[in-house]
């Protein structure tokens, strides 16, 4: 038996590849390149913004050393990566979006200054308190092995990455190296100057370096609690948009409507193909790439029964004539803000009288979570009740309950529930379900403020085996879902109202688009 060279695991993805290593070829594949394009990047629309969000976050932790990495890269399968996402706080914070920048950083250092006044006292109020620091890998240089071996990060491999000044006036923000950030961490906290606080699972390898610094201080008590602090601000602080968010979450509305438009011109195709849910998730994807930076959530495209399946993205079932479609999809724009819009569409383009009763009842649920939204001192919550007083009235009113619709909504009933069983809104932003971290009595319990956006979406699902259900409404899901903003002034404003809402309007929209 021949004995085989150990080599570690990890390197036999290369054993498929026959890398050139001599000094002459390192020579030659340096030389000869013509010169980078000259200038820099403008400032980006949404620097000024994170500028302001990171004052506002560093106001909330004087003299804290806040680490906010954007992530690493995911292995697919084998050598594969998935296509990068930066974590959503490090996008908020930095403006960044799209693929920007897999293992970089960001750091907000306290200011000396600004602790010496805080103990004196003197501190105003939008005084800064922070220096925020953004450590990334930079391009490497044409005459290193990254250049033309590294099929990660390498420029002949995945294209050039920026440079430290290219980044640097994109953002506003001082770039550095990332290899300096061991140091950058580590800097006064032996001291005991300095308290770290790092986003919790964000990035692994930035995690344990935090950790190491910890433990050598003494600073590991109560470490956990101090991060999930952390996370629970940046949830928060996303809860109301400003400008720049609102117009891009308006962009991403906007074409999320062209991409319901698509999928009703291909209709004809899905009714015709053996998965035709399949063609309706591939047209819609095509427009979210199109568009933007792709989905913000992976497509619903739910014909018939499937419907009633809430988180249905299998889309591999046959689209059929006399049947409703439910297509809950969102393009993410290259900010990486995303809409969320869901439409039950008769593939025929004429809903049947079951199917226009069951979509009414949902309608005017959704209608009344909207009108509540309206009101002065309304709550997060309030949206949810005023959606199921009308569901548990109709569902009353068709024979379906055990009692009274009033019985029903009370804690101990809850009958209604049956066919409806997931929350009417959520926040949405630079996450489908946003600020998904923030304290109850700011989400769920909180009076409506100016800035919030957030989904309105009632349903009702009536499986095709559901006896409860009157036979003729078997088999019928329904979802309703639209994008809300509250304006400066109280009122809402329905972001998505480009979208045919009501039975008579989406059939004279869907002929039209269908000519």
């Amino acid at each position: 038996m021949t004995e085989s060279t150990e080599q570690p695991l990890s390197e036999r993805v290369n054993n498929r590849s026959q890398k050139p290593n001599s000094q002459a070829f390192r020579t030659f594949i340096a030389d000869g390149w013509g010169p980078r394009p000259d200038g820099l990047p403008e400032r980006s629309p949404a620097a000024d913004f994170a500028a302001a969000r990171r004052a506002t976050l560093g106001r909330l932790f004087p003299g804290e050393r806040l680490v906010v990495p954007a992530g690493q890269l995911v292995r697919r399968n084998n050598d594969n990566d998935y296509r990068f996402r930066p974590h959503s706080a490090f996008a908020h914070l930095t403006g960044l979006g799209t693929d920007q920048e897999p293992d970089a950083v960001l750091v907000l250092h306290p200011l000396e200054a600004a602790g010496e006044a805080r103990a004196a006292g003197e501190t105003p109020e939008d005084a800064p308190t922070h220096e925020a620091v953004l450590y990334f890998r930079p391009r490497a240089g044409r005459d290193t092995e990254e250049f033309y071996a590294d099929s990660r990060y390498g420029e002949l491999w995945v294209g050039a990455r920026p440079s430290l000044e290219e980044v640097g006036a994109l953002t506003g923000l001082r770039t550095e190296h990332i290899d300096s950030l061991g140091d950058a961490l580590a800097k006064d906290v032996g001291a005991g100057q300095v308290q770290l606080r790092v986003v919790p699972q964000s990035d692994a390898a930035v995690e344990a370096r935090v950790s190491a610094v910890r433990e050598q201080a003494g600073l590991t008590a109560d470490a956990a609690q101090a991060d999930a602090a952390l996370a629970e601000t940046l949830s928060e602080l996303r809860l109301r948009k400003d400008e720049h968010e609102v117009e891009q979450v308006r962009a991403a509305v906007a074409a999320t409507a062209r991409g319901f438009e698509d999928i009703v011109r291909n209709f004809p195709r899905a009714v015709e193909h053996p998965r035709g849910e399949r063609v309706i998730e591939g047209v819609f994807g095509a427009r979210a790439r199109e568009e933007g930076n792709g989905l913000g959530y992976e497509t619903i495209a739910a014909a018939g029964n499937h419907g009633n399946t809430l988180h249905w993205i299998n889309n591999d079932g046959a689209v059929r004539p006399g049947e409703l479609v439910l297509i809950d999809a969102g393009v993410e724009v290259d900010s990486l803000y995303t809409a969320d819009v869901t439409r039950t569409l008769p593939v025929d383009g004429v809903f049947t009288p079951a199917q226009r009763k069951v979509y009414e009842a949902v309608l005017d649920a959704a209608d009344a979570a909207f009108a509540r939204a309206g009101q002065p001192g309304a709550k997060f919550r309030d949206l949810h009740a005023a959606a199921m007083e009308v569901l548990a009235a109709r569902l009353a009113g068709w024979g379906m309950l055990p009692g009274t619709a009033e019985e029903s909504l009370a804690p101990e009933g809850q009958y209604h529930r049956r066919w409806m069983v997931h929350g009417t809104s959520h926040h949405l932003g630079l996450d489908v379900h946003d600020c998904a971290q923030a304290r109850r009595e700011m989400y769920l319990d909180a009076d409506l403020r100016p800035g919030m956006i957030f989904t309105i979406e009632p349903g009702l699902y009536f499986w095709a085996d559901d006896l409860k259900v009157p036979e003729e409404l078997r088999g019928i899901a329904v979802r309703i879902e639209d994008d809300i903003l509250v304006r400066e002034d109280g009122s809402v404003e329905n972001l998505s109202a480009a979208l045919p809402r009501t039975p008579d309007d989406i059939e004279a929209w869907m002929a039209a688009l269908r000519g």
